[in-house]
Parts: C-alpha cells; structure tokens; sequence
C-alpha cells in the first residue's frame, strides 16, 4: 500500500508541474497584453491602419485613425507621455497615459488627430500630432 502511494505520488507531480508551467507561461504572455492595451500587439484582420503621411492637418479634428509603427524616442510631459512613432511613410508624436513604452518597440496605437498651431515670426510650426484613446 506505501509502495502503491508513493508510485501514484511520483507519477502525478510531473503532470502537475508541467500544468503549473503552462499556467505561468500562459499568465505571463497576456500580462503584457493587458499593461499595454493595443500597443504592442498584433493587428487583427480587418483594422484599418493609416499611413502616417496620410495624417494631415486639414483632417476632421475628431477623426480617430489607428497607425502602426516603431517607438523612435519618448518625453515625458506633465501627467502623460509623448512618443515619437515612425513607419515606412513618415513620423508622429503621440500623446498617451502610457509610460512603459520602450524605444525600438512595435507598437499599434488608436488615437485622435489633433492640431496645434504655433504661430511664430509670422510663420505657421503647428504639428499634426495623435492624442491615445
């Protein structure tokens, strides 16, 4: 009976460690999902991404759009953080609450177009930029 025990004991720790395995590799994997929102995962068949080049000013100004690029550099600003995306066509700031977003990263991110202008020296330096929804 204690040989018998110890035989069924043996056996079922190996198949409950490579359930616990599984389980923390599982949880893992969807951490990073869940920190980031849409940022740093992959498109689902059917989203419609804009080309940064096609962002312009004269868009309507709640106009949402959802780009897909690289995280070239990042500044923070007084609660948020701002990222310099960049694709294949161009380059944008985007505004967001996010602050765990690393430069080099791969990254999809929905967000409102927005304007602002900048008047100086009777010359417009306003930028198109995008505010993370």
């Amino acid at each position: 009976m204690i040989a018998r025990g110890l035989l069924y004991g043996r056996s079922i720790v190996p198949y409950r460690l490579g359930l616990v395995f599984l389980l923390v590799v599982g949880l893992c994997s969807c951490g990073s999902l869940t920190s980031s929102g849409l940022n740093g995962t992959n498109l689902t068949i059917g989203t419609n991404v804009t080309p940064i080049r096609e962002i312009k000013p004269e868009q309507d100004n709640k106009a949402t759009v959802y780009i897909q690029g690289k995280v070239e550099k990042k500044a923070p600003l007084m609660k948020q953080w701002a990222y310099q995306i960049s694709d294949s066509t161009g380059q944008i700031w985007v505004v967001t609450n996010q602050k765990n977003l690393n430069e080099g990263a791969q990254v999809v991110i929905k967000g409102k177009i927005r304007y602002r202008s900048i008047p100086l020296a009777g010359k417009e330096l306003g930028e198109v930029y995008l505010e993370e929804q």
